[in-house]
This record gives C-alpha cells, structure tokens and sequence, in this order.
C-alpha cells in the first residue's frame, strides 16, 4: 500500500504497547504481505501457511507472536494476537480525511439543528430538524440525515448515506456508501381482500463502534426501536429488519437477512448469504455457517449449519430426490423394526 505517513520502530512499539526486538529508529512508512514487503515496511504473521514467506521476508519488521520470533530473519514486534495488533497498526496508515472541517457552501442545514464547530458536511449534504451532530463527525458528499437523528462523536458517514428521521448513532460508528438506517420495516395487515400498511413508529438505535457496510438497510421499529449494539460489525449488503436486536460486538457477513423481531446474541457470526426468520432468537456465542436457514431459536453456544454440501450436480440432483422419499423410507423402516 501507499505509505501516507511514517513512524520508527520504537514509535510504532509505543503506540501498540508491544515489545520490540531490533532498531528502535528505524523508519516504517508502510505494511504489505511478508512475500511483497520491502524495506521500510512492515508485516505481520499469523498462520503458518505463510512460514516459507516468513523466512524469506524482506520486510523491515514483521509483527509476530514470541514463540515464533526466532525464526523471524528481521525486527520484530512481540504480540500474543498478532492479526489483532495489525488491525491497530493498520489505522496508522490509513488513508487520512481530505474533506475540510466546517459545512459545505452547497449543504443544507435546518435551522434548528446542531452541528458541531468540529464537524465536517461534504457537499449537498442535508441535515434535518432538530438534528445533532457532534464533535469530529464526517458526513461524505449527497448524505441526507433526517429529522431528530444523533450522530455521537468521531463518526464517519461516508458519500450517499441515507438516515430516516429518528436514528441515533453512538460514537466512532462507521457507514459506508449506499447504506440506508431508518427506512420503513415491512409490515402489513391483510383484511382478506388487500394490505394494510402498518406505520412504522420505532426508531433505530446503533451504540458506539459499530460499523456498517455499504448498500446494507436497517429497517426502523413498528413500535420499539430496531438495536445495533455496541461493537457489531455488519457487512456489505446485509439487510436488517424491523424490532431487530443485535448483541455487542457480533459480526454479520455480507448478503445475510435477519427477519423481523429477530434477537441476535453476543458475540455471535452470522456467516455470508445466512438467513434468519421472523420472531427467532439466538444466545450468545454461536456462529452460523455460510448459506444457513435459522427456522428455529439457538439456546446452546455453538457451531450450527443447514442445507448440504457442494456435490457434482448429477449426484446432488439423485440426493433432492432421495430427500424426498425419506419420510416413505422412514415409515417402512419403524414397520420393519416391529
């Protein structure tokens, strides 16, 4: 990656509080792979797959757990989570904001909202009524925030971001482009002949940390608000529906649908494309694999999967069919038994 700034050794080990085995001067101005990086770099090692790439590295220093450190062939980094320790290195050269402190000539602010003198409004941003927006938040270009939303400090909206009145968002919350909170849950009422809308008078809550990825929706509540806990990771794509309760710091892998009034415990992986049905609730801890149906609650931590596996499509094809007969199979069977 392009390096946007530089830091020593000895300054890169104070700030991530590690201890540091080789030349406290010298210069980092960037992190790549061990196979790609060069002087001057910084990597890191995590999974022994990448062994051989280790020993051949040209990098600077490499971030790196102390039971490996002697076979590293340059500085180094002691963390006991090294992937971890490089998720926090890896904010220090990122690239930094280049939107200007202070709102747009062509952003339109209501009268009665609050915007913080530290706060940054790209153009043809729109803030709502009685709208706050605190301290160091950015809001990307063509952003439209709503009538009585709350932005906490140090977030960042970026480009085309969407937030229906009534949405509060913690601190140092992360949206991506295309991202819609607040929009209608889908809720009707059928008298026989058509459907009746029902209003959605919720709201949605998000707490501090959390980030949400690009084109991802999160419905509003029909009464009570939807909630996004503190430190919950939601992916591209994802779509949330009304009364949806999140725990913190779960992760929700992009295309993944969670149905309404749905509760998702604490720290739990809901992996890609899973589905959740309505009124379904999950404990802590679990993770649910790629592609998965939840149709019933989860009361035990665990691992849990649905559906069958990639097969060639002639066998997969004989399986479907044998599926079907499975309930014949099993009726002869208990006849069999008796």
């Amino acid at each position: 990656m392009t390096a946007v700034t530089a830091y020593t050794l000895g300054e890169l080990a104070a700030l991530l509080g590690l201890p540091l085995q080789g030349e406290a001067g010298t210069v980092i101005t960037g992190i790549a792979t061990l196979a790609k990086a060069g002087p001057g770099q910084l990597s890191f090692f995590h999974n022994n797959r990448y062994f051989p790439d280790l020993l051949a590295t040209k990098a600077s220093a490499v971030i790196i757990h102390p039971d490996s450190a002697s076979a590293c062939p340059t500085a180094t980094l002691l963390a006991a989570n090294p992937y971890a320790a490089y998720a926090r290195v890896s904010r220090l050269f990122g690239r930094p904001n280049s939107q200007a402190t202070g709102i747009h000539a062509t952003a339109i602010v209501h009268p009665t909202a609050i915007v913080a003198a530290s706060a940054s409004l790209g153009a043809h941003v729109c803030i709502g009524a009685n709208t706050v927006v605190e301290e160091q938040v950015i809001i990307g270009p063509n952003s439209v925030i709503g009538d009585d939303c709350f932005i906490g400090k140090d977030s960042w909206l970026s480009a085309n971001t969407t937030l229906y009145h009534g949405v509060t968002l913690g601190s140092r919350v992360r949206i991506h482009s295309a991202a819609v909170l607040g929009s209608d849950g889908f809720g009707f009422a059928s008298d026989g002949k058509r459907h009746e809308k029902i209003e959605q008078l919720g709201g949605v809550r998000v707490g501090d940390d959390v980030e949400i990825g690009a084109a991802t929706t999160i419905d509003r509540g029909a009464l009570d608000d939807t909630v996004i806990e503190e430190g919950v990771k939601i992916d591209n794509q994802v779509q949330i529906a009304h009364n949806v309760r999140i725990g913190s710091n779960s992760i929700i892998c992009g295309c993944s649908a969670i149905a309404g009034s749905s509760v998702i415990g604490k720290n739990c992986i809901i992996a890609g494309a899973v589905g959740v049905i309505n009124h379904v609730s999950i404990c802590d801890g679990v993770t649910v694999t790629a592609m998965s149906l939840v149709n019933q609650s989860i009361t035990e931590p665990g691992i849990y999967s649905s559906g069958t596996g990639l097969d060639k499509a002639s066998n997969w094809k004989k399986n479907i069919v044998r599926f079907r007969q499975l309930d014949d199979i099993w009726k002869k069977l208990l006849r069999l038994e008796k």
